[in-house]
């Protein structure tokens, strides 16, 4: 199992939000970032990133929600949402998930 997982939710329609577009970046210490891993939310709206361990620091994981919403036709405030976040050298499992609407979203730590 990958180190990061997400699962994005359609908080208006109440449904898993399909497609969406994820990239994962590890922020470099000297300023800058590095690609990790890229990829889409599957049928269920959940996607796992990146490699089995994920090194210590500070990652962005960003989803690509102006581009879905766009999709379905619908305008949007964010047309990304950037959680970043950081990994420590004892977390074994992360989960960042996504609830989503037009004009809003929250995620929080998972498990």
């Amino acid at each position: 199992m990958s180190h990061l997982t997400t699962h994005v939710l359609d908080a208006t329609a109440g449904a898993p939000a399909v497609n969406v577009v994820l990239s994962l970046a590890r922020h470099l210490p000297g300023g800058g970032t590095e690609p990790v891993a890229q990829g889409f939310t599957d049928s269920d709206g959940r996607a796992a990133l990146g490699p089995d361990q994920l090194e210590p620091g500070m990652y962005a994981l960003t989803f690509g929600t102006g581009a879905w919403f766009a999709d379905r036709g619908i305008p949007t405030f964010h047309p990304l949402v950037t959680v970043t976040f950081t990994v420590e050298a004892n977390d074994r499992h992360l989960h960042v998930p996504l609830l989503l609407s037009p004009f809003a979203y929250s995620t929080y730590r998972g498990s």
